[in-house]
């Protein structure tokens, strides 16, 4: 499989251009709102999950094209951290090209001075913290069992200080679990000392992990975003068009891009720069082939690689 996919639309990054240096899925957490799906291996243990060179010999060849990126974002199918050679890879991209390096993080390894000093030379590391009381974050984040919101609060401070880059802290809200307003104001309380850049108000839009798992209600965010400050947002739907050109092998630069995050069909063609009906024919087929599943969420049409 191709470790470098995309460009796609994200709500956050424009057109990011996604490097997948774990393998599916190796993660720190098993949280109840992954897109990507229950976690297979939950694990500390740094090392090269994915072979360096593998990852930089696709993304040559992605960057090569005349395609519009904005970011170059380490993220994918775990917790980007867990490869040991990440800060390498950064370096590498630099010489590379000149298009921002952004890093998706969870947070939970910005405890050691290792996982700060390789995510140094990034542009902008996006982390996260979903929730402060323990069994809050027991419930949502579903974290290893050496893991806890102190030492990930900490992690976090600790790389602002030297850290020259933006940081983006980002919040998940879920309904019926980390929405209600003492647990947001706990969230406030951790987050006023952290020196975001910004605070990224979110919520579930696509099929999760567990099923039951819903967007907060409105009010809620906006709640949200007036305890968090004049630095909070919340995110909404990626409205950018952009224009590409049609991909030598359809059907596999559609699996390459659901494998990663459940799509609607205008999403898929927005990414690919396909007509909506080049994806619907291409769409059928493998739904036929039993190779994607349609999966319905809030009344919408999703499809994911198995």
């Amino acid at each position: 499989m191709s470790y470098v996919f995309g460009p796609v639309p994200s709500r956050r990054l424009g057109y990011s251009l996604g490097v997948d240096i774990v393998p599916y899925k190796v993660c720190t957490l098993d949280c109840v709102y992954c897109q990507v799906g229950r976690t297979t291996v939950k694990t500390l243990t740094r090392k090269e999950w994915i072979s360096q060179e593998l990852i930089l010999e696709d993304l040559e060849k992605a960057v090569s094209k005349d395609e519009k990126i904005d970011y170059i974002t380490f993220s994918g199918s775990g917790e980007p951290t867990l490869n040991s050679s990440l800060g390498n890879m950064i370096k590498r991209v630099k010489e590379i090209c000149g298009i921002p390096v952004a890093v998706l993080t969870n947070s939970t390894l910005l405890y050691l001075p290792e996982v700060r000093n390789d995510l140094m030379e990034a542009d902008l590391v996006a982390p996260s913290l979903d929730a402060v009381a323990t069994d809050v974050f027991n419930m949502l984040n579903r974290p290893h069992h050496d893991l806890n919101v102190e030492k990930i609060g900490e992690g976090i401070k600790s790389f602002r200080k030297d850290f020259l880059g933006r940081i983006w802290l980002e919040v998940m809200i879920v309904k019926g679990i980390n929405d209600s307003p003492e647990e947001l104001k706990r969230i406030e309380k951790m987050i006023r000392d952290l020196g975001a850049d910004k605070i990224q108000i979110n919520s579930v839009l696509r099929p999760a992990a567990e099923q039951g798992i819903e967007t907060a209600d409105r009010q809620i965010l906006e709640f949200a975003k007036n305890l968090f400050g004049e630095k909070a947002e919340i995110i909404g739907e990626f409205q950018k068009e952009r224009f590409g050109s049609a991909q030598d092998n359809i059907q596999e630069a559609i699996i390459q891009l659901i494998k990663r995050r459940p799509c609607p069909v205008k999403e898929i063609c927005k990414s690919l720069g396909l007509h909506e009906a080049v994806v619907v024919k291409h769409i059928g087929m493998m739904l036929n082939e039993g190779r994607i599943k349609e999966v319905i969420h809030k009344d919408g049409k999703y499809y994911k690689a198995f």
